[in-house]
């Protein structure tokens, strides 16, 4: 029997295994200032919840229900998108997210694509809610 020469450990950046097992920011933010939900090819669905004060983001919360990459990617979000100005977090790709992270399988790389796509709902959503603000009320 041949032995996998794979260590997972040693095979993924620092950067990768943080974002990958972190659970801090995993939870659901009621009546939220943005909200964007997005379900992958793959089955994955991740869903943002943001938080702005003074045209930041002070917080991003997030749900997933999904693969460790998929996890990795979210926390990474949340970790640019944080204390950043909106216009800042519009500029997260999913190039940006593979490369803090690292070593994003290759064959993943759609993770970081899903979780920026539901942020960018996220984002969207908050500028629909600050143009109509009665919106907010009505968001389950």
């Amino acid at each position: 029997m041949e032995k996998n020469s794979s260590n997972f450990w040693q095979d993924h950046s620092l950067h990768y295994l943080e974002m990958a097992f972190r659970t801090d920011k995993q939870e659901r933010i009621n009546n939220p200032d943005g909200h964007g939900k997005k379900t992958g090819v793959c089955g994955d669905t991740i869903e943002f919840f943001l938080t702005i004060r003074d045209g930041c983001i002070y917080s991003v919360a997030f749900e997933v229900n999904g693969c460790m990459n998929t996890n990795a990617c979210a926390n990474t979000i949340a970790h640019l998108a944080e204390g950043k100005t909106l216009e800042e977090a519009w500029e997260i790709t999913p190039e940006k997210v593979t490369n803090y992270l690292e070593t994003l399988p290759e064959d993943h790389t759609h993770c970081s694509e899903l979780a920026v796509g539901a942020f960018y709902l996220a984002l969207a959503n908050h500028q629909e809610i600050r143009q109509n603000p009665w919106k907010k009320l009505y968001h389950k």
